[in-house]
């Protein structure tokens, strides 16, 4: 037997699944996490040094090529302007075709080169900056943290983000006078008119994790895992029904309310009730922490309350 842990989205997208509040109510609410997906799988993997080197595990992932220079994640990004400055709409997510990634990259390699940066189309979606070994770099804001939000305000700051907050301006009127994004534009298509720097480091020399098994779709956890030498598959609640030892980590953080209840949390109460699970642990992305024990169960006097958790 072991212990399931359930990474979820913010509470906020899961509110109004009855069967979710169901057992919350039976479950022990537990302290409060910081918000932020990378917060959360921070609490399953350890690795030297303070920040999470994403753009290295990600490339060494990806090619395997991250040893021996310091990455950072430099990913196209559709930003649109408004009243009071402009807001960062999706990143990573525009749907680039291999062809049209090379086309746009082609123009900004020229400048990043001049600032002693080596920019790589590792996918049409994730894009890196290979930088010499020990450069050292500002604070970046993970995309999550800037989705929606007004972008100048997570621009990095100080003299040491001035070379950054430059690049990112030269990348922007590069990227907005490029064809590929006129023709994007006409088709209806989110133009790639932005990068977003973040995830800098240095590939860490070891992550430990105590977790047996990540059932996850998401890059970067699959890195994490792949760097850990922890066992990955897909995210499917037939996994529940199989047994293993060690605990798991599901990973449903992308997963649609509608399919969390209908698919994903009568998997997870029957895992519980057979004892194919000896305790359930549900992690928001919004910081909520709750654990669900086996003999939790027996608290039928607890009742769901809405809104809170």
């Amino acid at each position: 037997m072991n212990a399931l842990h359930i990474l979820l989205p913010p509470y906020a997208q899961c509110a109004g699944i009855a069967a979710l509040a169901q057992l919350l109510a039976r479950a022990d609410r537990l302290a409060d996490a910081a918000p932020g997906y990378a917060v959360a799988l921070g609490e399953y993997f350890r690795w030297p040094g303070a920040t999470l080197p994403a753009a290295a595990l990600l490339r060494q992932r990806a090619v395997g090529d991250a040893e021996g220079a310091t990455w950072l994640c430099a990913d196209p990004a559709y930003v649109r302007p408004d009243i009071n400055g402009a807001r960062m709409l999706a990143c990573g997510s525009l749907d680039l075709s291999r062809a049209e990634a090379e086309a746009l990259a082609r123009e900004l390699k020229p400048v990043f080169g001049d600032s002693g940066a080596l920019l790589e189309t590792t996918t049409p979606a994730r894009w890196h900056l290979r930088l010499p070994a020990g450069a050292v770099l500002p604070a970046f804001a993970a995309p999550e943290d800037v989705l929606g939000a007004d972008l100048f305000e997570h621009l990095p700051e100080g003299n040491e983000g001035r070379r950054w907050r430059q690049l990112f301006n030269e990348a922007q009127v590069i990227l907005h006078q490029n064809p590929v994004n006129a023709e994007r534009h006409a088709r209806g298509a989110m133009p790639a008119n932005s990068l977003w720097f973040w995830g800098g480091g240095a590939l860490p020399a070891w992550v430990k994790s105590p977790l047996a098994v990540v059932a996850s779709d998401d890059e970067l956890a699959l890195a994490l895992a792949a760097r850990a030498g922890v066992d990955v598959e897909s995210p499917r609640p037939q996994a529940l029904a199989a047994a293993r030892a060690g605990a798991a980590l599901f990973d449903l953080e992308r997963v649609a309310a509608e399919a969390l209840a209908r698919d994903w949390l009568p998997a997870l109460a029957d895992a519980l009730a057979r004892g194919r699970a000896t305790e359930l642990r549900f992690v928001f992305c919004s910081g909520e922490r709750h654990r669900l024990a086996r003999w939790h169960r027996l608290r039928f006097w607890r009742r769901a309350r809405t809104p809170a958790p």
